[in-house]
């Protein structure tokens, strides 16, 4: 499979298919595709994984598009301004994915739930106490909303997130939530009572833009009835 991102900010992956080949997404993330592309609607692993992803944000049934009788062509568009990144997924480097962040993968990628090991951190840490977790082997596409920054953390070395800015990271790197320091800080700061520490080793993949951030300012400037 070949592929090509376009587009800024609303980003498009195109992806070109051998024969045989099949991708799999999420319910109405494709745009555009060749007719010899066969859809298929599937639980993709039964309904105890079609569930879990459920509970990780994204829909019960996967789509499967299999290119038939030759070559074909797929896109897969973003839904909000962003970045669509590409990641390679092998079974020593699953990677952890913010709820909604899987736009489409080869069909050799699994996806399925994956719970913080400290409940607070899931409650507090900015995306929900489920999130997602890519495994198997093949190459991902994740979207982001804004633009993605990524760092690399060294064992034992921390970054602090503000709620909602944590992307994607890598399976090694733990997530803590941590209170912000002082009344004062916490009540007037305007930064929330909590923010996400994450720590290597690993990479770790920021957004610049999250779609709740965007979401809160918009609401405080509409009018009220």
């Amino acid at each position: 499979m070949q592929y090509k991102i376009e587009g800024t900010p609303l980003p498009v992956v195109i992806c070109n298919l051998a024969a045989g080949e099949t991708m799999i997404t999420e319910k109405g993330s494709m745009s555009w595709m060749s007719p010899n592309m066969k859809m298929e609607t599937t639980s993709n692993g039964g309904v105890g994984k079609a569930i879990g992803r459920m509970f990780a944000g994204e829909s019960f049934f996967q789509n499967r598009y299999t290119a038939m009788g030759g070559a074909g062509l797929i896109a897969f568009a973003s839904s909000f301004p962003g970045s669509i990144i590409p990641m390679q997924i092998t079974p020593d480097k699953p990677m952890i994915v913010q709820k909604s962040g899987f736009l489409a993968s080869e069909s050799t990628v699994e996806l399925s739930v994956f719970f913080q090991k400290k409940i607070a951190s899931g409650f507090f840490g900015g995306e929900g106490f489920i999130m997602q977790k890519l495994s198997g082997s093949g190459l991902a596409f994740l979207e982001i909303d804004g633009h993605v920054m990524e760092y690399t953390l060294e064992a034992g070395q921390e970054i602090i997130v503000d709620t909602g800015y944590l992307a994607a990271m890598d399976a090694t790197c733990s997530v803590e939530v941590r209170t912000v320091p002082g009344l004062k800080n916490m009540f007037f700061g305007g930064e929330g009572f909590f923010n996400t520490a994450v720590k290597g080793p690993g990479k770790v993949y920021l957004q610049t833009m999250p779609i709740s951030s965007v979401a809160g300012a918009i609401s405080g400037v509409l009018p009220r009835k």
